[in-house]
């Protein structure tokens, strides 16, 4: 079948299933949009290219499936840099297609060229360069099942422009066939019974889990692991929804702004079972007295994680596709009653959680930060998509709002990354039309992609943009506050901005919140809009996260509310 290269690219996507792509024309692409406006491919355009990137990300984290997203070359390439960052970091599968210039121009500081490939190799699980229009086929098949398989990551395709108007007789390819990478990680079964002998013979065993069990579409089988066990489970920023945040054994999130309870837990546990997460210093605290009492179980993917921050006593390399399954049927299969032989320790972790749940201080005429999260959880359908950027609503997000189910809770972990909020959003909406999408932000990271609210309007996505409005970079100052002597330098917001009149003159409708008194009444009639709606809610700024692990410190070191001072 004869096709040029651009129409090559574009049927690609469709064997691949691809329903969506979020994107930003420019030069290097034209041939590419061209053929996307002749075959009537479905394209939402971003503001930005940034924006277009997160889209992409936040489609995969909501769908499962892969996001895509195009830009031009040179600094329409560039711009995706930290979305394609943000993904690598937490493992989102991803394909970015960037233009290149022209082959004869490659190399010679060309008008709008960039070497991308060698700008994101740090940054990307695998990345190409495409100079000859035949290899297009075989290497979007690559990208794609690069990006889903083992540790998910996102997958760069740089194409030189001339690749899109040369022809060729197309056939996707069936098969892949890559030199030392063949998706299968399976792993050795051994590994998986050492652990579950070290279970067997632990008392106060702890379940840690991350987000590569949402990744993995694992959490069905690992809740009736947890549930046969009855063993507490502990979770990263990641891993937020795996168990209800409701569940008598989920502890909550561990780590810097970690319950009392979990971190506790983790301290005192005498086996850490840890179940797809890297150990990030934000969850361990001092290392080397992270989990003193605990031998660690670890089951992972990527190979390169374990004994890469904390050490495992009994490493269980493979995909939970593979691995879980097996612990549980030997689990099941043991006779062993967990329940009862972990009773004391179970009993125990409960009792912290009851005794130091999260809290908060109502403070006169202020609407408190987390009583407006507690307020939209309870509000909300419980399928309901919430999306944070980064910063003191990311974990207030964390700590108040009631997660139930995987790919419900969507925010940049790794990398921290201020301004993926909304188009990741906007994202997640597209991936799950079904489902409500609530988007927490703040008046800090709301402005570093504010231009996607035209996107939404745009495009009637339905998205409500919950912004909690405290005049300061909240989270900066906080930190400014309590290690800085409270020299808030270049965090104080100037308040002249109008988010209502902002959103408004992009075709968002809005609401402005001001006090308690109006607060339920007000944000359940905002929700209930059709298309997308800015709620401005405005909160004290001098409201702390709390608790909080100092950096550097033990993670039973806590910060305790009415102990910042």
């Amino acid at each position: 079948m004869l096709m040029n290269g651009a129409q090559a690219v574009l049927e690609s996507l469709r064997r691949e299933e691809v329903d969506i792509v979020f994107g930003y024309p420019g030069g290097a692409v034209l041939d590419l949009y061209d053929a996307l406006y002749k075959m009537k491919f479905p394209h939402i355009l971003t503001r930005h290219e940034q924006g277009a990137v997160h889209a992409a990300d936040g489609y995969a984290r909501a769908s499962g499936k892969v996001g895509v997203c195009f830009a031009t070359s040179g600094p329409g390439a560039t711009n995706l840099i930290t979305g394609i960052a943000t993904a690598n970091m937490d493992s989102i599968p991803m394909v970015c297609f960037t233009g290149q210039v022209g082959n004869p121009l490659i190399g010679k500081d060309s008008f709008q060229e960039a070497d991308i490939v060698g700008i994101t190799t740090p940054i990307t699980k695998h990345n190409y360069l495409v100079k000859k229009a035949a290899d297009l086929p075989r290497v979007i098949k690559e990208a794609f099942f690069i990006a889903r398989t083992g540790r998910p990551g996102p997958v760069v395709i740089d194409i030189a422009k001339d690749v899109f108007t040369t022809e060729i007789d197309y056939e996707y390819p069936r098969e892949i066939n890559l030199r030392g990478y063949s998706g299968d990680f399976s792993g050795d079964e051994t590994q998986v019974i050492e652990a579950a002998k070290a279970l067997s013979q632990a008392k106060r065993p702890l379940f840690f889990i991350g987000g590569g069990l949402t990744l993995s579409n694992q959490t069905n089988i690992f809740r009736s692991i947890a549930d046969y066990t009855g063993i507490p489970v502990v979770t990263s920023l990641m891993g937020l929804g795996c168990v209800p945040s409701e569940s008598e054994q989920n502890l909550g999130m561990v780590g810097m702004h970690g319950s009392y309870a979990s971190n506790m837990a983790v301290q005192e546990c005498d086996l850490l079972i840890s179940v797809g997460v890297r150990f990030d210093d934000r969850v361990t605290g001092k290392l080397n007295a992270f989990a003193p009492n605990a031998k660690v179980i670890h089951f992972e993917v990527d190979r390169a994680e374990i004994n890469k921050n904390v050490w495992a006593d009994y490493p269980v390399f493979g995909d939970l596709r593979w691995s879980l399954p097996i612990f549980y049927n030997i689990l099941r299969n043991s006779g062993k009653d967990y329940k009862l032989v972990c009773a004391e320790w179970i009993e125990h972790c409960k009792t912290m959680a009851k005794e130091h749940p999260f809290s908060y201080t109502e403070r006169g005429n202020y609407i408190m930060p987390q009583k407006l999260i507690e307020t939209v959880s309870r509000l909300v359908d419980d399928d309901t998509i919430v999306v944070t950027d980064v910063g003191q609503h990311q974990m207030w997000a964390a700590q108040f709002f009631n997660c139930r189910n995987p790919r419900q809770f969507l925010t940049s972990g790794g990398l921290g990354t201020m301004g993926y909020g909304l188009p990741a959003a906007i994202g997640a909406k597209m991936g799950q039309p079904g489902k409500k999408v609530v988007l927490f932000t703040g008046d800090g990271s709301v402005m570093m992609n504010c231009q996607e609210m035209a996107t939404a309007a745009d495009n009637d996505i339905e998205v409500k943009i919950v912004l909690l409005h405290n005049y300061v970079l909240g989270m900066v100052s906080q930190w400014q506050r309590m290690f800085y002597g409270k020299r808030y330098s270049q965090t104080i917001l100037g308040g002249k901005t109008d988010y209502v009149k902002l959103a408004e003159a992009m075709g968002v409708q809005a609401v402005r919140i001001e006090t308690p008194e109006e607060l339920e009444a007000k944000l359940a009639a905002a929700l209930k809009e059709e298309g997308p709606c800015l709620i401005d809610v405005k909160l004290p700024g001098n409201e702390d996260v709390l608790p909080m692990v100092a950096p550097g410190a033990q993670l039973d070191n806590m910060v305790m509310k009415g102990e910042q001072e």
